[in-house]
Protein backbone atom coordinates (compact mmCIF):
# COMPACT_ATOMS: atom_id res chain seq x y z
CA UNK A 1 0.00 0.00 0.00
CA UNK A 2 1.28 3.53 -0.81
CA UNK A 3 2.26 6.53 1.20
CA UNK A 4 -0.79 8.54 -0.13
CA UNK A 5 -3.68 5.43 -0.16
CA UNK A 6 -2.32 5.00 4.12
CA UNK A 7 -2.83 8.92 4.28
CA UNK A 8 -6.47 8.61 2.69
CA UNK A 9 -7.27 5.95 4.95
CA UNK A 10 -6.50 7.98 7.94
CA UNK A 11 -8.28 10.93 7.02
CA UNK A 12 -11.41 8.50 6.28
CA UNK A 13 -11.08 7.26 9.85
CA UNK A 14 -10.70 11.07 11.74
CA UNK A 15 -13.61 11.87 9.67
CA UNK A 16 -15.83 8.71 10.62
CA UNK A 17 -14.75 9.71 13.98
CA UNK A 18 -15.59 13.22 14.62
CA UNK A 19 -18.42 12.89 16.59
CA UNK A 20 -16.73 11.00 19.10
CA UNK A 21 -13.78 13.39 19.43
CA UNK A 22 -15.81 15.75 22.36
CA UNK A 23 -15.76 12.26 24.54
CA UNK A 24 -12.17 12.17 24.79
CA UNK A 25 -9.74 14.26 27.55
CA UNK A 26 -7.56 17.32 26.31
CA UNK A 27 -4.56 15.58 26.67
CA UNK A 28 -6.01 12.57 24.39
CA UNK A 29 -6.39 14.90 21.94
CA UNK A 30 -2.95 16.81 22.54
CA UNK A 31 -1.33 13.10 22.52
CA UNK A 32 -3.28 13.12 18.83
CA UNK A 33 -2.50 16.20 17.75
CA UNK A 34 1.61 15.18 18.19
CA UNK A 35 0.95 11.82 16.34
CA UNK A 36 -0.41 13.11 13.32
CA UNK A 37 2.02 15.79 13.15
CA UNK A 38 4.88 13.15 13.32
CA UNK A 39 3.15 11.31 10.92
CA UNK A 40 3.13 14.76 8.25
CA UNK A 41 6.78 14.75 8.99
CA UNK A 42 7.42 11.27 8.66
CA UNK A 43 5.70 11.48 5.50
CA UNK A 44 7.58 14.57 3.83
CA UNK A 45 10.64 13.07 5.09
CA UNK A 46 10.31 10.04 3.29
CA UNK A 47 9.37 12.31 -0.15
CA UNK A 48 12.13 14.55 -0.18
CA UNK A 49 14.44 11.44 0.92
CA UNK A 50 12.61 9.52 -1.92
CA UNK A 51 13.77 7.95 -4.90
CA UNK A 52 14.88 10.07 -7.72
CA UNK A 53 11.93 9.66 -9.48
CA UNK A 54 10.32 12.15 -7.02
CA UNK A 55 12.96 14.45 -6.43
CA UNK A 56 16.52 15.21 -7.63
CA UNK A 57 17.41 13.69 -10.98
CA UNK A 58 14.09 11.31 -12.16
CA UNK A 59 10.89 12.66 -14.02
CA UNK A 60 9.31 15.91 -13.14
CA UNK A 61 9.59 20.02 -13.70
CA UNK A 62 13.26 19.56 -13.31
CA UNK A 63 16.01 19.54 -16.06
CA UNK A 64 15.47 15.93 -16.25
CA UNK A 65 11.67 16.36 -15.59
CA UNK A 66 11.99 15.77 -12.04
CA UNK A 67 10.89 17.62 -8.94
CA UNK A 68 13.82 19.54 -8.23
CA UNK A 69 15.22 20.22 -4.73
CA UNK A 70 18.52 22.25 -3.74
CA UNK A 71 21.35 19.96 -5.38
CA UNK A 72 24.90 19.62 -4.05
CA UNK A 73 27.86 20.82 -5.84
CA UNK A 74 29.11 17.69 -7.39
CA UNK A 75 25.38 17.41 -8.70
CA UNK A 76 25.51 20.71 -9.96
CA UNK A 77 28.39 19.38 -12.19
CA UNK A 78 27.45 16.27 -13.51
CA UNK A 79 23.46 17.88 -14.37
CA UNK A 80 25.78 20.70 -16.11
CA UNK A 81 27.73 18.46 -17.63
CA UNK A 82 25.23 16.72 -19.63
CA UNK A 83 23.31 20.14 -20.65
CA UNK A 84 26.72 21.06 -21.91
CA UNK A 85 27.34 17.73 -23.67
CA UNK A 86 23.64 18.36 -25.29
CA UNK A 87 25.06 21.65 -26.42
CA UNK A 88 28.51 19.90 -28.15
CA UNK A 89 25.66 17.34 -30.16
CA UNK A 90 23.88 20.71 -31.51
CA UNK A 91 27.37 22.43 -32.28
CA UNK A 92 27.96 18.97 -34.10
CA UNK A 93 24.76 19.03 -36.35
CA UNK A 94 24.28 22.26 -36.79
CA UNK A 95 28.54 22.66 -38.44
CA UNK A 96 27.46 18.96 -40.63
CA UNK A 97 24.54 21.03 -41.69
CA UNK A 98 26.22 23.74 -42.93
CA UNK A 99 28.77 21.38 -45.27
CA UNK A 100 31.49 20.66 -42.35
CA UNK A 101 34.31 22.75 -41.00
CA UNK A 102 35.79 23.56 -44.05
CA UNK A 103 32.58 25.03 -45.60
CA UNK A 104 31.60 27.27 -42.48
CA UNK A 105 32.14 30.74 -42.94
CA UNK A 106 32.42 32.82 -39.64
CA UNK A 107 31.17 35.89 -40.63
CA UNK A 108 29.03 35.09 -43.47
CA UNK A 109 27.46 38.11 -45.02
CA UNK A 110 24.13 38.16 -47.41
CA UNK A 111 20.36 36.20 -46.52
CA UNK A 112 19.10 33.53 -45.97
CA UNK A 113 19.75 30.82 -43.34
CA UNK A 114 22.79 30.03 -44.52
CA UNK A 115 24.08 33.85 -42.64
CA UNK A 116 21.65 33.93 -39.66
CA UNK A 117 24.82 33.29 -37.11
CA UNK A 118 28.04 34.11 -36.29
CA UNK A 119 31.34 32.26 -34.91
CA UNK A 120 29.90 33.15 -31.43
CA UNK A 121 27.00 31.04 -32.22
CA UNK A 122 28.66 28.17 -32.49
CA UNK A 123 30.70 28.49 -28.83
CA UNK A 124 27.29 29.10 -26.33
CA UNK A 125 28.13 29.00 -23.00
CA UNK A 126 26.20 26.25 -21.77
CA UNK A 127 27.90 25.45 -19.09
CA UNK A 128 26.79 26.19 -15.32
CA UNK A 129 28.62 27.60 -12.92
CA UNK A 130 27.89 25.80 -9.38
CA UNK A 131 28.24 28.51 -7.41
CA UNK A 132 26.90 32.48 -7.69
CA UNK A 133 28.34 34.15 -10.91
CA UNK A 134 29.64 37.30 -10.54
CA UNK A 135 30.64 39.99 -13.29
CA UNK A 136 34.09 41.73 -11.46
CA UNK A 137 35.80 45.01 -12.70
CA UNK A 138 34.37 48.23 -14.16
CA UNK A 139 31.70 48.40 -16.78
CA UNK A 140 32.49 47.87 -20.44
CA UNK A 141 35.50 46.38 -21.71
CA UNK A 142 37.64 45.08 -18.73
CA UNK A 143 35.29 43.78 -16.53
CA UNK A 144 35.11 39.19 -16.50
CA UNK A 145 32.88 36.92 -15.13
CA UNK A 146 33.79 34.94 -12.09
CA UNK A 147 32.70 31.82 -11.16
CA UNK A 148 32.54 31.73 -7.21
CA UNK A 149 33.68 35.00 -5.95
CA UNK A 150 31.53 34.49 -2.64
CA UNK A 151 34.03 31.39 -1.81
CA UNK A 152 37.11 32.99 -3.04
CA UNK A 153 36.32 35.97 -0.96
CA UNK A 154 36.63 33.49 2.00
CA UNK A 155 39.73 31.72 1.26
CA UNK A 156 42.80 32.44 3.31
CA UNK A 157 44.93 32.43 0.30
CA UNK A 158 43.36 33.11 -3.55
CA UNK A 159 46.08 32.91 -6.43
CA UNK A 160 45.64 35.43 -9.52
CA UNK A 161 47.17 35.23 -12.69
CA UNK A 162 46.89 38.00 -15.26
CA UNK A 163 48.31 37.20 -18.63
CA UNK A 164 48.19 40.46 -20.25
CA UNK A 165 48.12 43.60 -18.25
CA UNK A 166 48.15 46.86 -20.77
CA UNK A 167 46.76 50.16 -19.29
CA UNK A 168 43.51 48.87 -17.38
CA UNK A 169 44.15 46.41 -13.62
CA UNK A 170 40.00 47.44 -12.57
CA UNK A 171 39.45 43.36 -12.76
CA UNK A 172 42.49 42.07 -10.54
CA UNK A 173 41.91 45.24 -8.23
CA UNK A 174 38.67 44.18 -7.92
CA UNK A 175 39.58 40.73 -7.12
CA UNK A 176 41.82 42.08 -4.87
CA UNK A 177 39.17 44.20 -3.26
CA UNK A 178 36.98 41.35 -2.58
CA UNK A 179 38.65 39.00 -1.14
CA UNK A 180 41.55 40.13 1.37
CA UNK A 181 43.20 36.76 1.03
CA UNK A 182 44.14 37.15 -2.69
CA UNK A 183 47.61 37.87 -4.37
CA UNK A 184 47.91 38.84 -8.15
CA UNK A 185 50.71 38.09 -10.59
CA UNK A 186 50.78 39.77 -13.72
CA UNK A 187 52.87 39.31 -16.77
CA UNK A 188 52.80 41.41 -20.44
CA UNK A 189 56.09 42.49 -21.69
CA UNK A 190 54.54 45.27 -23.26
CA UNK A 191 54.11 47.72 -19.99
CA UNK A 192 55.97 48.48 -17.16
CA UNK A 193 53.66 47.91 -14.48
CA UNK A 194 50.05 47.49 -13.06
CA UNK A 195 47.15 49.67 -14.13
CA UNK A 196 46.31 52.79 -12.10
CA UNK A 197 43.88 51.00 -10.05
CA UNK A 198 46.25 49.13 -8.30
CA UNK A 199 49.57 51.42 -8.86
CA UNK A 200 47.68 53.89 -7.27
CA UNK A 201 46.26 52.20 -4.47
CA UNK A 202 48.58 51.58 -1.48
CA UNK A 203 46.21 48.81 -0.12
CA UNK A 204 46.10 47.03 -2.78
CA UNK A 205 49.57 47.14 -4.28
CA UNK A 206 51.47 45.14 -1.53
CA UNK A 207 49.45 41.88 -3.10
CA UNK A 208 50.48 43.05 -7.01
CA UNK A 209 53.48 41.42 -8.22
CA UNK A 210 54.29 42.47 -11.36
CA UNK A 211 56.55 41.61 -14.45
CA UNK A 212 57.78 42.52 -17.88
CA UNK A 213 57.70 38.81 -19.22
CA UNK A 214 55.90 37.14 -22.14
CA UNK A 215 54.08 34.10 -21.69
CA UNK A 216 54.53 31.52 -24.38
CA UNK A 217 54.11 27.76 -24.97
CA UNK A 218 57.87 27.20 -24.49
CA UNK A 219 60.71 28.27 -22.06
CA UNK A 220 62.79 31.29 -24.09
CA UNK A 221 64.21 33.34 -21.29
CA UNK A 222 68.01 33.85 -20.67
CA UNK A 223 70.44 36.44 -21.27
CA UNK A 224 70.98 34.39 -24.97
CA UNK A 225 67.55 36.08 -25.49
CA UNK A 226 66.00 39.62 -26.37
CA UNK A 227 66.01 41.23 -23.00
CA UNK A 228 63.03 42.84 -23.72
CA UNK A 229 61.09 39.22 -24.98
CA UNK A 230 61.83 37.05 -22.03
CA UNK A 231 59.47 34.16 -22.68
CA UNK A 232 58.13 31.93 -19.92
CA UNK A 233 55.70 29.30 -19.67
CA UNK A 234 52.89 28.85 -16.89
CA UNK A 235 54.38 26.14 -15.18
CA UNK A 236 58.08 27.66 -15.06
CA UNK A 237 56.05 30.75 -13.78
CA UNK A 238 54.28 28.85 -10.94
CA UNK A 239 57.62 26.93 -10.12
CA UNK A 240 59.49 30.36 -9.42
CA UNK A 241 56.10 31.45 -6.99
CA UNK A 242 56.34 28.78 -5.35
CA UNK A 243 52.35 27.73 -6.59
CA UNK A 244 50.66 24.07 -7.07
CA UNK A 245 47.54 26.15 -8.19
CA UNK A 246 45.90 28.89 -9.95
CA UNK A 247 42.37 30.04 -8.59
CA UNK A 248 41.58 32.34 -11.25
CA UNK A 249 43.57 32.52 -14.54
CA UNK A 250 42.94 35.91 -16.76
CA UNK A 251 44.05 35.81 -20.49
CA UNK A 252 44.16 39.14 -22.56
CA UNK A 253 47.35 38.71 -24.85
CA UNK A 254 45.52 40.17 -28.42
CA UNK A 255 45.58 37.47 -30.15
CA UNK A 256 48.31 35.28 -28.74
CA UNK A 257 45.76 33.32 -26.49
CA UNK A 258 45.07 30.33 -29.49
CA UNK A 259 49.43 29.19 -29.25
CA UNK A 260 49.21 30.25 -25.46
CA UNK A 261 46.52 28.08 -24.30
CA UNK A 262 47.03 25.49 -26.55
CA UNK A 263 50.40 24.98 -25.80
CA UNK A 264 48.99 24.47 -21.60
CA UNK A 265 46.52 22.15 -22.93
CA UNK A 266 48.35 20.12 -24.97
CA UNK A 267 50.84 19.63 -22.32
CA UNK A 268 49.09 18.70 -19.54
CA UNK A 269 46.82 16.46 -21.32
CA UNK A 270 50.24 14.72 -22.88
CA UNK A 271 50.88 14.60 -18.91
CA UNK A 272 47.87 13.09 -18.06
CA UNK A 273 47.53 15.73 -15.54
CA UNK A 274 44.64 18.18 -14.97
CA UNK A 275 44.98 21.93 -15.61
CA UNK A 276 46.66 23.72 -13.07
CA UNK A 277 44.18 26.34 -12.89
CA UNK A 278 40.36 26.34 -11.48
CA UNK A 279 38.61 28.71 -13.93
CA UNK A 280 39.78 31.16 -16.90
CA UNK A 281 38.99 34.30 -17.98
CA UNK A 282 40.12 35.05 -21.66
CA UNK A 283 39.00 37.68 -24.24
CA UNK A 284 39.17 35.50 -27.67
CA UNK A 285 40.83 37.78 -30.77
CA UNK A 286 39.44 35.82 -33.62
CA UNK A 287 40.76 38.37 -36.45
CA UNK A 288 39.98 36.74 -39.81
CA UNK A 289 44.07 36.73 -40.62
CA UNK A 290 44.39 34.36 -37.56
CA UNK A 291 42.66 31.51 -38.31
CA UNK A 292 39.51 29.40 -40.69
CA UNK A 293 36.80 28.14 -38.93
CA UNK A 294 38.01 24.52 -38.79
CA UNK A 295 40.99 26.27 -36.81
CA UNK A 296 39.20 27.91 -33.99
CA UNK A 297 36.76 24.69 -33.69
CA UNK A 298 39.98 22.72 -33.57
CA UNK A 299 41.24 24.74 -30.92
CA UNK A 300 38.00 25.20 -29.09
CA UNK A 301 37.76 21.57 -29.01
CA UNK A 302 41.42 20.77 -27.35
CA UNK A 303 40.25 23.15 -24.54
CA UNK A 304 37.39 21.27 -23.96
CA UNK A 305 39.30 18.13 -24.12
CA UNK A 306 41.41 19.39 -21.23
CA UNK A 307 38.31 20.13 -19.23
CA UNK A 308 37.19 23.88 -19.42
CA UNK A 309 34.07 24.29 -20.15
CA UNK A 310 32.38 28.02 -21.13
CA UNK A 311 29.61 29.20 -18.30
CA UNK A 312 29.45 33.62 -19.53
CA UNK A 313 30.47 35.21 -22.78
CA UNK A 314 29.60 38.68 -23.49
CA UNK A 315 30.90 40.52 -26.72
CA UNK A 316 33.09 43.28 -26.82
CA UNK A 317 32.17 45.56 -29.43
CA UNK A 318 34.62 48.32 -28.94
CA UNK A 319 36.58 48.28 -32.31
CA UNK A 320 33.02 48.08 -33.86
CA UNK A 321 32.26 51.37 -32.20
CA UNK A 322 36.09 52.65 -33.24
CA UNK A 323 35.80 51.38 -36.88
CA UNK A 324 33.13 49.45 -37.94
CA UNK A 325 34.96 46.12 -37.48
CA UNK A 326 33.18 42.60 -37.36
CA UNK A 327 32.09 41.79 -33.95
CA UNK A 328 35.39 39.64 -33.50
CA UNK A 329 36.08 40.04 -29.90
CA UNK A 330 34.42 38.62 -27.41
CA UNK A 331 35.04 38.08 -23.22
CA UNK A 332 34.55 34.05 -22.16
CA UNK A 333 34.77 32.57 -18.64
CA UNK A 334 35.33 29.27 -18.66
CA UNK A 335 35.48 26.43 -15.49
CA UNK A 336 37.73 23.70 -15.16
CA UNK A 337 35.81 20.71 -14.41
CA UNK A 338 38.98 18.29 -14.34
CA UNK A 339 41.18 17.67 -10.68
CA UNK A 340 39.99 18.92 -7.68
CA UNK A 341 39.28 22.76 -6.69
CA UNK A 342 37.23 24.56 -4.29
CA UNK A 343 34.51 25.92 -7.00
CA UNK A 344 33.59 22.77 -8.29
CA UNK A 345 33.67 20.58 -5.15
CA UNK A 346 31.39 21.05 -1.63
CA UNK A 347 34.63 19.00 0.27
Amino acid sequence: MSVLTQLKHIVRRIQSSQPALASYSPRALSAFALLALLLILFIGHTILRGPAGWWGHGGGFGAHGSLDRPLGVEDRMIEAEGLYNEMVRERIKFVNDLGGPGAVDPWPRGSGWRAEYTLWDFFLPSFECPRQTTRIGKMGDGGKWVCGMELLARKPEVVLYSFGVSTDSSFEAAVLDKAPGAQVWGYDYSVNSFGPQIVNSPVLQPRAHFHKWAIGGKDAHGPEYDPDFQVYTIETLMLLNGHKFIDILKVDIEGSEFDVLAGICTHYLSAGRPLPFGQLQVEIHAWDSKQTFADFLAWWELLERAGLRAFRTEPNLVYVNLIGAKPNLAEYSFINVRGHHDVISSR
